[in-house]
């Protein structure tokens, strides 16, 4: 996935086509690789971004992000410089921002010692030392969590608001928009999901913010654009985060590609983003004045990143492609992936070089299960019985089957208060029930959560309870008493605060660990 940030412009209407700034200024600066997020330094002379999967990245070709720099000199940029080991680790490495005076970098990773993959998730902030950065520092975020390859985001320069795309428990679809602000003691606050206005089933990614923090730029592949990922903006109406104007398509400036990490800098009459666009299926940097003729109205056409079917054009099918990754790596996979309705299934092959591509019936809501060899089943819905396009990427990530994994139940859902499985709660268990009968050594352990609301010891006896009722179905379904464990933990371990029914909702939950292969 690839991201774009936004700024304000004075007005839409002065956007223009993607070209670069000044003719002959980028000749040096995109890669056969794939650029992302670019963000102009303090001095307005250098330019940093991220270059995936590049042979000179701290993990080499592997690597899913390093941090390079740019310097503008004789109206030109110079080739790109790695930006060093001590902004880059083997995960994913970009700048999220720089502070008011400019001696400090906010940056989209926690790190460890001696360029180690680090063992927590979050941001991180450098102070400028000479005329590079310092060693980076790594900012606690209460309850942060993101089960995505890649974190992307925006910090304000005051750096007192970080907002980011993420895929967490709370997540509406894949990836949504968040925002984590500092209270009065200075203290970062637990992550709040920006909405239903802003968030759809599908991913909302790079979130930016105008400068008076208002205005909300992102990009979306949930509504109906003119590629698989279009740039929408939306004004905040009141301090809560979660009210929004509906959001703006804007328009001329987004292609039939991925256009992406939109940052305007009105003081240099410049934006920047990135874009899929004539690049192959990798992103691009592109360079966008202000007081350019708009480029004439193209016509609806979708990309992937490799040779599929032709799109469909017609009102009664929807074509849905992506990839499967491995959730630890980033890497393509292959595997089966199944969309079902009530009444009849399609299959669909991913491949590692190619994803998958499936044409399926437009106005259904399916159920979307996703399996591989040596990796933990998983299931999924899609509604698409509003969606206006005739195209939707949809990409999966699996988790490996290693011990310690562990597994949230999402779908599976009890009546308040009670131990009754709601409806719909037995498609999800069917899947836990193939996956094990498939893996006949894999031993689980279940695990019940409640809020932390109510009496702490029924809380416990509740959780225990329904996993209880977890692990009778799937006795009763053919797999042995033996491989199965189970304990109710109460309020015991939350994965976010109890402040708001939205977190608490978030803290009753049904997980399976694996303990033995």
């Amino acid at each position: 996935m690839r991201v774009f940030v936004f700024f304000t412009l004075l007005s839409i209407a002065v956007l223009s086509t993607a070209q670069p700034l000044e003719s002959g200024t980028t000749e040096f600066l995109n890669s056969p690789y794939d650029e992302l997020n670019p963000v102009l330094g303090p001095d307005g002379k250098t330019l940093y971004f991220t270059v995936a999967n590049h042979p000179e990245n701290t993990g080499g070709q592997k690597d899913p992000g390093d941090i390079w720099y740019s310097v503008l000199k004789d109206h030109a940029w110079s080739a790109p410089i790695h930006a060093g080991r001590l902004l880059n680790n083997r995960g994913f490495n970009g700048v999220a921002g720089f502070s008011e005076d400019g001696n400090s970098v906010y940056l989209l990773s926690h790190y460890a010692a001696a360029g180690a993959s680090p063992r927590t998730q979050g941001i991180a902030q450098a102070q400028r030392s000479g005329s590079g950065w310092g060693e980076p520092v790594n900012i606690s975020i209460p309850y942060f969590q993101n089960k995505a390859s890649a974190l992307y985001g925006t910090m304000m320069p005051a750096g007192d608001v970080f907002v980011f795309s993420a895929e967490t428990y709370g997540s509406r679809g894949v990836e949504d928009l968040y925002v984590t602000r500092k209270d009065a003691s200075g203290n970062w606050m637990e992550p709040r999901n920006l909405g239903s206005v802003i968030n759809t089933q599908f991913q909302e990614l790079c979130p930016s913010l105008s400068s008076d923090g208002r205005t909300l730029y992102f990009s979306t592949n949930g509504r109906k654009g003119r590629g698989s990922f279009d740039i929408y903006k939306a004004t905040r109406l009141d301090d809560t985060w979660t009210n929004w104007t509906e959001p703006e398509n804007l328009g001329d400036l987004n292609t039939e590609g991925r256009d992406l990490f939109y940052r305007p800098y009105t003081s240099q009459d410049m934006a920047l983003f990135t874009s899929t666009k004539n690049s192959d299926g990798y992103g691009d940097i592109k360079f966008q004045g202000r007081n350019e003729p708009l480029p004439q109205q193209p016509s609806l056409v979708v990309r992937t990143d490799s040779a599929v079917a032709t799109p469909v054009v017609d009102d009664k099918h929807v074509r849905v492609y992506g990839r499967v990754t491995d959730s630890k790596t980033g890497e393509s996979i292959p595997a089966n992936i199944t969309f079902t309705i009530s009444t009849a299934a399609k299959e669909a092959r991913a491949t590692e070089a190619a994803g998958y591509t499936v044409q399926v019936d437009a106005a259904q809501e399916y159920q979307v299960r996703i399996e591989a060899p040596g990796y933990i089943s998983t299931l999924e819905k899609l509604n698409i019985r509003t969606y206006e396009m005739s195209a939707l990427e949809m990409n999966f990530k699996l988790q490996p089957l290693e011990v310690g994994a562990t597994v949230a139940l999402r779908n599976v859902l009890f009546e308040q208060g009670r131990t009754n499985l709601l409806s719909g709660s037995s498609s999800e268990l069917d899947i836990v029930v193939a996956f094990l009968k498939a893996n006949p050594t894999v031993k689980i352990a279940l695990a019940g959560h409640t809020d932390n609301r109510g009496i702490p010891a029924q809380n416990v006896k509740l959780s225990q309870a329904r996993v209880d009722k977890v692990r009778d179905y799937l006795i009763e379904h053919g797999i042995h008493k033996s491989r199965i464990t189970g304990k109710g933990y109460g309020g015991t371990v939350p994965i976010a605060s109890n402040d708001t029914e939205e977190t608490r909702q978030l803290n009753r939950r049904v997980e399976f660990t694996i303990k033995k292969l």
